[in-house]
């Protein structure tokens, strides 16, 4: 009995550090934009966050403002054909499974909409918001 109580104090206290850890946000960051080459028929969104429509001549891109999250950065990019927004790239978005599993719907949405009036996804709450912040900026930033 005279061991059990400092084995088990010293099992609480060498315990306490790992409950109280939290590990650093990952972001992954989008690869450089290549230049125009073929560009598919058809618009749809690829599991990276990445929606291309076929390339205008006049195509101009706006990155929106660098969201810091506790899951970690966000950032977008959209391409325009005129007013008409024809790609969103995430430039950068937390290496996570719900966020994976959210930027799809989210570039969609907007896609969709034309805008930033896109729903929350449920499960990345956090990121959505943040999506929602840096594409308002992208599209503020374009001006028109």
């Amino acid at each position: 009995m005279k061991r059990a109580v400092p084995i088990l104090l010293l099992t609480i206290a060498g315990l306490v550090p790992l409950w109280r850890f939290e590990a650093e946000p990952e972001t992954v960051v989008a690869a450089p934009e290549a230049p125009a080459a073929a560009a598919p028929d058809t618009a749809a969104p690829d599991v990276s966050g990445t929606s291309q429509a076929p390339a205008a001549s006049g195509a101009q891109t706006v990155t929106g403002s660098l969201i810091s999250t506790k899951y970690g950065d966000v950032q977008v990019r959209l391409t325009y054909a005129g007013d008409q927004i024809t790609a969103v790239t995430m430039v950068k978005q937390p290496n996570s499974g719900p966020t994976k599993m959210a930027v799809p719907v989210l570039v969609r949405e907007t896609l969709d909409a034309q805008s930033a009036d896109v729903d929350t996804v449920s499960g990345a709450t956090t990121t959505s918001g943040a999506y929602v912040q840096s594409l308002q900026a992208a599209i503020d930033a374009k001006g028109d």
